[in-house]
């Protein structure tokens, strides 16, 4: 008996084994395949308002309503707060053409 139980034990981990080994290989063949149900992305905040307003917007044609505007306010940035960001951005390349030049 003790023969018995230790070959059930052997076929279990040779079982568990090739299990994992087929999830692998079925892994990479829906990689490989480029199916899209493996591909998982996220949508920002303002692509969701986009397309709540543009699903809004055919909502109100079908119910015959005055079809409201997709696009929403915009936030406009000054010109001192461009210049600033401008000018930090050029420090951050410079710093790191310098650092390239030292290697």
């Amino acid at each position: 008996m003790p023969n018995l139980t230790s070959v059930l034990k052997h076929l279990e981990r040779e079982r568990t084994r090739l299990a994992s080994q087929l999830e692998n290989l079925t892994n990479a063949l829906s990689a490989l395949s480029g199916n899209a149900s493996s591909r998982r992305g996220t949508i920002s905040a303002a692509g969701r308002a986009r397309i709540a307003a543009a699903q809004r917007a055919r909502w109100a044609k079908v119910k015959g309503r005055k079809v409201v505007s997709i696009s929403g306010h915009k936030r406009k940035m000054s010109a001192a707060a461009r210049k600033r960001i401008v000018a930090a951005q050029k420090a951050r390349w410079a710093k790191w053409r310098a650092t390239q030049k030292k290697r």
